[in-house]
């Protein structure tokens, strides 16, 4: 019983390449970017990246910027305050860096946020829905246990490249 079964499950076997009509022979697979289509993106108006990395890379019609946590710019310092002051400002990271891509906030097609506390969810929500308004990119919502410099928020984000 147990071979009827599996022997149905199997896909018949395929005819040699040389047989198959020409719409079913495989495509060679495309070669990978090459490094010089891969261009970093640096903003002045936010911090530079706190370790080995990018702020974001431009590559194949897209934007990937870097997590974004609430730096000030100038004193490289967290700010003051609680989550909903630290959201807006890692938010306001990430508009600098998109910007300076030379993309825009209403191209961002997906985030990624990393948050300390998930009861502050609310409150962070607020404030996302309101730096965004009617865009909606699609999103990730993760309680981490620990972040870098022990920030309460950080985000990351895919955009269309102008």
């Amino acid at each position: 019983m147990f071979r009827a079964i599996r022997a149905a499950t199997l896909a018949p076997p395929r005819a040699p390449a040389s047989r198959l009509h020409a719409s079913h022979r495989r495509l060679p697979l495309p070669r990978a970017m090459s490094s010089s289509a891969i261009t970093p993106v640096i903003s002045a108006s936010a911090p530079a990246a706190i370790g080995p990395y990018s702020q974001a890379l431009k590559a194949n019609g897209f934007v990937f910027i870097s997590g974004c946590i609430p730096l000030d710019p100038a004193t490289k310092d967290i700010v003051p305050g609680d989550v909903v002051a630290q959201t807006k400002q890692a938010l306001k990271n990430l508009k600098a860096v998109v910007e300076a891509s030379g993309s825009s906030v209403d191209k961002i097609v997906k985030t990624l946020v990393f948050v300390k506390d998930m009861n502050d969810f609310a409150r962070i929500n607020e404030v996302y829905g309101e730096f965004f308004g009617e865009h909606k990119p699609a999103r990730s919502l993760v309680e981490v246990s620990r972040m870098p410099k022990d920030v309460l928020f950080e985000i990351e984000a895919v955009a269309l490249s102008s």
